[in-house]
């Protein structure tokens, strides 16, 4: 089990789905927690949960707000640095989707898509990587399966996470001399509110779950503590040799062919 006793760690996009199940899992593992999401309610339930997986309340941080603003993303850091001293780990989690293909994708939609999905993510890596410096830290990148494998119905979310794959191999490489691991996960489907966000309805989704079943070889769809645990792995020193790495957490999904 990895040892995250001490660690201080900013989890994005943490008021629900993977960041919030990461924010627990990194609870149980010892970790001290810097969570930030635009729903301040479900954030409070991350803090919750947190506390019950065994984070003192007063180690855990709360910032609200909208990653793509500047001032939120300094804050964040700031007072992280502030409060805790340090900073570990920086999980960037924070993700949309928007169900549209080249023909139908509107370009206001798409900025705001890759503004958060990737423009936040190299922002705040920004910010952080003079304070990982100094603790030989890690980032952890919250790909996806669409990132290894075109998937058209999601056209600029799959762009977007092909370039969050490129951003950790590039990003793994510059900070090595610094000791700074960076790594990706990708998960197969999940089931959470992205698709909801997305625009489809409780019936589409579900219909949409049956299906992605048999897309992935181990013949179900992904849990959150599953994809939880990998990114506190790479998050450890258990994988203090791992970098630049992409992780499939999808049940084989990445290795199957079309049919």
């Amino acid at each position: 089990m990895p040892d995250l006793r001490g660690k201080v760690a900013i989890i994005t996009g943490a008021s629900s789905g993977i960041g919030k199940g990461t924010a627990v899992e990194f609870a149980g593992l010892g970790a001290h927690l810097a969570l930030t999401g635009r729903n301040q309610e479900n954030l409070q339930a991350t803090a919750d949960a947190c506390v019950e997986a065994g984070t003192p309340r007063d180690k855990i941080l709360l910032v609200t707000g909208d990653i793509c603003d500047d001032k939120v993303r300094k804050n964040l850091v700031d007072q992280t640095v502030q409060k805790f001293g340090r900073l570990d780990v920086l999980v960037n989690n924070a993700g949309i989707s928007y169900l549209a293909g080249l023909e139908t994708t509107d370009m206001a939609k798409y900025d705001k898509l890759m503004n958060v999905n990737l423009r936040s993510v190299v922002a705040l890596t920004q910010l952080c990587v003079p304070h990982l410096a100094k603790t030989r830290g890690a980032v952890v990148n919250v790909s996806s399966i669409a990132g290894l494998r075109a998937v058209p119905i999601v056209l600029a979310y799959s762009m977007s996470k092909s370039a969050l794959d490129q951003f950790t191999r590039c990003a793994a490489l510059e900070l090595a001399s610094k000791q700074i691991r960076v790594n990706s996960v990708n998960p197969g489907y999940i089931p959470t509110e992205v698709l909801k966000n997305a625009g489809l309805s409780e019936e589409q989704a579900a219909q949409f779950l049956e299906r992605e079943k048999s897309n992935h070889a181990l013949g179900r769809v992904g849990e959150v503590e599953e994809v939880a645990k990998t990114i506190a792995f790479l998050a450890s020193s258990d994988a203090s040799f791992i970098t630049g790495a992409q992780v499939p957490v999808d049940g084989g999904r990445h290795a199957m062919c079309p049919r």
